[in-house]
C-alpha cells in the first residue's frame, strides 16, 4: 500500500517573497534550506543519497519523477542527504523490475518531505535570473509574509560548514562494495596484506559511494578518515595515495580540512573530486566562490584542455575556485566548464596531485571522465616507481 496522498495542500515562499503551491505526497511538514534545482531526467535516488546536497530542497526539471521506483542498489549514501524534494508530477505507481518500494514510502520512511504538483519550470528559471536562495517550504504555516520570515532567518551557504553533517564519525574500510567498521582502534590498523593492492585513504567530507566503487574496482584497498583527522595520522597510515572527497557547503568555511591538504601536498599523490578540488585550491593558496545557481546535473559540458575533448559530465556544486587566485605557477588549468567558463579542473605541473569540480564517477550521469581514476592510479604507480 503505497502512502501517496495529493490533499495536502504545501507551499514553497523564497526568501525574496516568491510562493509556490504544490501538494505533499508524504504528509506534512515544515522545512527551511537553500532551494537549488537539478536538470537529470533520471537518478533520482542517487540524487536524494548525495550527500553534497546536505541541506538543500532540490527541484527536478524533468516533470515525471518516481516512475522506476527504489531499489536497495542504487544508493550513494546510508540515507536520504536532502531537506526537501519538489517535483512536477509524482508517479505513484512505479514500474521496473528493480523497484523495491515507491519513492514516497522511500521519503516518508525518513521523514523527508515530497512536494508535487509545483512549477518546477519556474522555480528553476526564477533560480537562474535571481540566484539560489533560502526558502521555507510547509503544509502547516501557509502564510506566506510568515514562511518568508522563516526563510530570511535560515543560515545561508556562504560560511556554512555542512560537512560535520555528512563525514563517518569514526575510520571505516571499504570492502567489497560496503563500508564496514574497523576492528580495534585506528593506533593498531594495518593494511591488508596485498602487494598488488594500492592503499588509499579517503577523507571523507562526504563522500558518494561510486567513488568508492570505482576505486575498488581498480584495485585500491581504502581507508576512510573523518573529516577532522590530522595530517600526522594520515603519515602514520602511509598510504600510496591520499582522495579527497565531495561533499556539500562552503569549501572556505572547512578551514580544518584546508590545513590537513596542505601539510600532505608533495608528500604523496592527491586526487580530489567536487569539495575535495575546492579544498585543493584553498590548500594551494586560492579562493572560493559561490555562483549563481550553481551546476546540478547530468549533462554539463566539459573541456578536457590536455586533449581538446568534450566531456559531458555529472555535477553538483555551488561554489567554485576562483583560478585567477592560484599564483604558484607550477598550478594548470586542466578542465573548463563550457557553458560559463568557470574552472572544473586543475593539475600540478611538478607536484603528484590533481582535482577536478565534476563528478567522474557519474552515479546518475555519463561515464565519459571515468579514465579519471584511471590516472590516479597511474599516478601512484609513477610516484612510487621512482
Amino acid at each position: 500500500m503505497d502512502v501517496h496522498s495529493t490533499n495536502i495542500k504545501a507551499l514553497l515562499v523564497l526568501e525574496d517573497g516568491t510562493v509556490f503551491a504544490g501538494r505533499a505526497f508524504t504528509g506534512h511538514c515544515e522545512v527551511v534550506g537553500e532551494v537549488v534545482f537539478n536538470t537529470s531526467m533520471s537518478g533520482y535516488q542517487e540524487i536524494l543519497t548525495d550527500p553534497s546536497y546536505c541541506g538543500q530542497m532540490v527541484t527536478m526539471t524533468y516533470p515525471l519523477i518516481g516512475s522506476y521506483g527504489i531499489n536497495a542498489e542504487d544508493v550513494e549514501s546510508d540515507r536520504i542527504q536532502v531537506k526537501a524534494f519538489l517535483v512536477k508530477e509524482y508517479q505513484e505507481y512505479p514500474s521496473n523490475w528493480r523497484s523495491q518500494e515507491s519513492l514516497a514510502h522511500y521519503l516518508k520512511a525518513q521523514n523527508i518531505p515530497g512536494v508535487e504538483g509545483i512549477d518546477t519550470r519556474a522555480v528553476a528559471r526564477h533560480i537562474r535570473l535571481a540566484g539560489a536562495m533560502r526558502a521555507a517550504l510547509s503544509t502547516q504555516d501557509l502564510n506566506p509574509d510568515s514562511l518568508k520570515d522563516k526563510a530570511r532567518q535560515a543560515p545561508g551557504m556562504i560560511g556554512l560548514d555542512l560537512v560535520k553533517e555528512v563525514t563517518c564519525q569514526k575510520p571505516m574500510l571499504w570492502q567489497d562494495g560496503r563500508p564496514v567498521r574497523l576492528e580495534g582502534e585506528l593506533e593498531a590498523f594495518k593494511w591488508p596484506d596485498s602487494e598488488n593492492r594500492w592503499r588509499v585513504v579517503v577523507m571523507d567530507f562526504g563522500v558518494k559511494y561510486n567513488i568508492l566503487r570505482s576505486l575498488e574496482k581498480r584495485g585500491c584497498s581504502i581507508l576512510l578518515l573523518p573529516a577532522g583527522e590530522k595530517a600526522e595520522t594520515i603519515d602514520r597510515l602511509d598510504p600510496h595515495g591520499l582522495f579527497l572527497s565531495n561533499g556539500p557547503g562552503d569549501p572556505a568555511a572547512v578551514t580544518y580540512a584546508v590545513e590537513t591538504i596542505r601539510e600532505q601536498i608533495g608528500r604523496r599523490p592527491i586526487f580530489g573530486i567536487c569539495l575535495g578540488h575546492q579544498l585543493t585550491g584553498l590548500a594551494l593558496g586560492g579562493k572560493s566562490f559561490k555562483l549563481k545557481f550553481g551546476h546540478r546535473g547530468a549533462n554539463q559540458p566539459v573541456k578536457d584542455l590536455s586533449t581538446g575533448k568534450v566531456e559531458i559530465t555529472s555535477q553538483n556544486h555551488g561554489f567554485c575556485v576562483d583560478m585567477e587566485s592560484l599564483k604558484d605557477p607550477g598550478i594548470e588549468l586542466s578542465h573548463v566548464n563550457l557553458n560559463d567558463n568557470t574552472l572544473e579542473g586543475l593539475v600540478h605541473k611538478k607536484l603528484p596531485l590533481f582535482s577536478v569540480q565534476y563528478h567522474p564517477e557519474a552515479s546518475p550521469g555519463p561515464h565519459d571522465a571515468t579514465y579519471l581514476f584511471d590516472r590516479f592510479i597511474e599516478m601512484m604507480k609513477k610516484h612510487y616507481a621512482q
